[in-house]
């Protein structure tokens, strides 16, 4: 038997937590509504618009797998499912909880790409230097790599939250936690060229508060910014599908191999648990190993 009550208040009344209570991103919000929209669509036929009992979940799981989703969308829904459940549980609106029989697909962590110094150095020429919307792509690259900021934090960057001086970003990251991020010269360099003419000619006498504009006079967007970026990579010939989050594991492992120590990394990168930062270690585990291969007479 389905469980009682409507899905859809239940749904909103989880959104609205995520959103108010638990300071949830944008970002994270809609990935959430997407994921509860696809299932309420499918409580509708399996249990009548009610919320789903485990017997239904677990059929709404095989669904999601026939559907030909991959082993990380699935495991983000039943991440969700999870989360759904709990709050109606804590909240009284459910008596159990029957996401515990849900299973989770295992999650290989692969190493992620990154890029080389002579890569970094290429993509950073890519844009001209002589033109508004150049010097703010020069600004924003130098920055993404020498930050790691994640590509909303980079988009959402005030010019009050950038100090030239000091050399120190003020971050608002996931969930509303800020913390202070140090930027090196070179970065800090292209920023001031971008203030000094690109940004001013962009906005034509109009007032913006955020750092990186557009010729419409709004914030530059993650959307715009990944297209952008992506045409970069393939002028520079670096590989196709260039994202953002690239140049942050660039970052992350270029400090690694650095010298950085880990704790360093993570309060940079704004990794609430420092397990996600180790993920570098690996990269940095497995760059050692190719140069013994390539390198050592007796490999």
């Amino acid at each position: 038997m389905p469980l009682s009550g409507s899905f859809s208040p239940a749904r909103e009344a989880f959104v609205e937590y995520c959103r108010i209570e638990k300071g949830l991103s944008a970002n994270s919000i809609d990935a959430y509504s997407r994921d509860l929209a696809r299932l309420e669509a499918y409580s509708v036929q399996a249990a009548g618009g009610c919320l789903p009992d485990a017997t239904e979940l677990l059929g709404y799981i095989d669904f999601l797998y026939a559907g030909k989703l991959s082993s990380r969308t699935i495991a983000r829904h039943i991440s969700t499912l999870r989360n759904l459940y709990h709050f109606l549980l804590r909240e009284g609106r459910i008596s159990s909880d029957p996401t515990v029989a849900l299973p989770a697909p295992r999650q290989p962590r692969p190493i992620p790409k990154f890029l080389n110094a002579g890569q970094v150095e290429t993509l950073s020429a890519a844009p001209a230097a002589d033109s508004p919307n150049g010097q703010r792509d020069r600004a924003m690259l130098a920055v993404l790599y020498a930050s790691g900021l994640r590509v909303s934090e980079l988009c959402g960057l005030l010019l009050s939250e950038v100090d030239l001086e000091m050399g120190l970003l003020k971050v608002n990251g996931k969930g509303g936690k800020q913390r202070l991020v140090p930027v090196g010269a070179p970065a800090l360099a292209e920023v001031r060229a971008y203030l000094a003419d690109g940004r001013l000619k962009l906005l034509k006498g109009r007032g913006s508060r955020y750092l990186f504009v557009t010729r419409l006079g709004g914030r530059m967007t993650r959307q715009c910014f990944w297209k952008t970026l992506e045409g970069y990579g393939k002028k520079a010939g670096i590989f196709n599908g260039l994202t953002p989050h690239v140049l942050r594991h660039t970052f992350a492992t270029h400090l690694l191999e650095g010298g950085a120590d880990l704790r360093s990394v993570q309060t940079m990168l704004g990794h609430a648990d420092i397990s996600t930062t180790q993920i570098y270690t690996h990269v940095v585990r497995s760059r050692l190993r190719q140069a013994l291969d390539q390198h050592h007479p007796r490999a």
